[in-house]
C-alpha cells in the first residue's frame, strides 16, 4: 500500500481513543510502518492491554474533554520524540437521550466528541504547523453527523459539529503561511467497535472491522481526500451519496425536517433511492 509522506518510519502518531476500535487498529498500522506511536485513552485497563499488544508505544491516560490532560499529553510526546506528524482526534462516546431528556448524557457526549476534538486541535495544531512538514490531523466524525437520523440527537449534534470544525480547520491550515499540515474528516460506516459491542455482542455481517476502516483511510489519504467516507458490508458509496443528497435536499426543497423518516415522504424517498 502506498503511504502518505507523514507515514514513514520514525515519524510520530498520536491517537486519542487509541486503546480500542479504530484507534487501536490505526496504532497497529502505524507500528507496522515502524512509526513511533502514542495512544491516549481514558480507560486505563484497555490502555494497559493495548500497550501490551502493541509493544513499544507510549501509553498515556487522558480525558480528552479536559484541556489540561491534552496539554500534558502534548508535552509528554514532544519531550519524548520532539514532534507529532499524525494527530488522530478519535476518542468518542455514545449514549441514548432525547431532545429534552438525558441532559447529563448530552453533556458527556458533547464534552468528549466535540470538545475532545477542539481541545486536540488547540493543543497540537500550532506546534505541528511550526514543524513545516507534511503532517496530518484526522478527526473522526460519523454519517450520523451528516444525515442526523432520529433517536440520538446528542451524538448527531456532536458529530455534525466535528464536521464543521474539521472543514474550518482545513480551510485555515491551507491559508496559513508555511503550513504543510492538512486536516481530514474520517467518516466510518457501520464498524464493529467497543461502542457497538456494548449492545451487539456478536459482530453483524453488515459491519466492517476497524482494520478495514484504517486501510480505507490510508488509501483515501494517499489520494488527498478530505472527506473519508467509508462504506461497509451493506452500504455502498452510491447509497451513501443518495442518502446525503436527500438530507441536503430537505433544505433546498424546504421539506419537513428529517423528511426521510416522515410518513408523508416515505414513498418519495424510496423512489429517489431506486432511481
Amino acid at each position: 500500500m502506498a503511504s502518505h509522506p507523514a507515514m514513514i518510519p520514525g515519524n510520530v502518531a498520536v491517537i486519542t481513543g487509541g486503546a480500542d476500535g479504530i484507534g487501536l487498529a490505526a496504532a497497529r498500522y502505524y507500528r507496522s510502518l515502524d512509526m513511533r506511536v502514542c495512544i491516549a485513552d481514558i480507560d486505563k485497563a484497555k490502555l494497559q492491554a493495548a500497550e501490551s499488544e502493541l509493544g513499544d508505544v507510549l501509553a498515556v491516560p487522558a480525558d480528552v474533554s479536559n484541556l489540561s490532560d491534552l496539554e500534558a499529553l502534548r508535552e509528554k510526546v514532544y519531550d519524548t520524540w520532539g514532534k507529532v506528524n499524525i494527530l488522530m482526534n478519535n476518542a468518542g462516546v455514545g449514549g441514548h437521550c432525547g431532545s429534552w431528556e438525558g441532559y447529563d448524557t448530552w453533556r458527556r457526549i458533547l464534552n468528549v466528541n466535540l470538545w475532545g476534538v477542539v481541545n486536540g486541535v488547540h493543543t497540537f495544531a500550532p506546534a505541528m504547523i511550526a514543524q513545516g512538514t507534511p503532517d496530518l490531523i484526522i478527526n473522526t466524525g460519523s454519517k450520523q453527523g451528516i444525515t442526523t437520523p432520529p433517536g440520538n440527537p446528542a451524538y448527531n449534534a456532536s458529530k455534525s459539529a466535528v464536521r464543521s470544525v474539521t472543514e474550518a480547520l482545513e480551510h485555515d491550515l491551507r491559508n496559513t503561511a508555511g503550513s504543510k499540515v492538512t486536516a481530514h474528516l474520517l467518516v466510518p460506516g457501520f464498524t464493529y467497535t467497543g461502542m457497538v459491542r456494548g449492545f451487539l455482542p456478536d459482530k453483524p455481517d453488515a459491519a466492517w472491522n476497524p482494520d478495514q476502516v484504517v486501510v480505507f483511510m490510508v488509501e483515501s489519504l494517499e489520494r488527498g481526500d478530505f472527506y473519508i467516507l467509508c462504506p461497509d458490508n451493506e452500504v455502498t458509496r452510491e447509497i451513501d451519496n443518495k442518502r446525503i443528497a436527500w438530507a441536503m435536499g430537505d433544505l433546498v426543497e424546504n421539506r419537513p425536517a428529517l423528511s426521510r423518516w416522515h410518513p408523508d415522504y416515505l414513498a418519495a424517498f424510496e423512489a429517489f433511492m431506486r432511481d
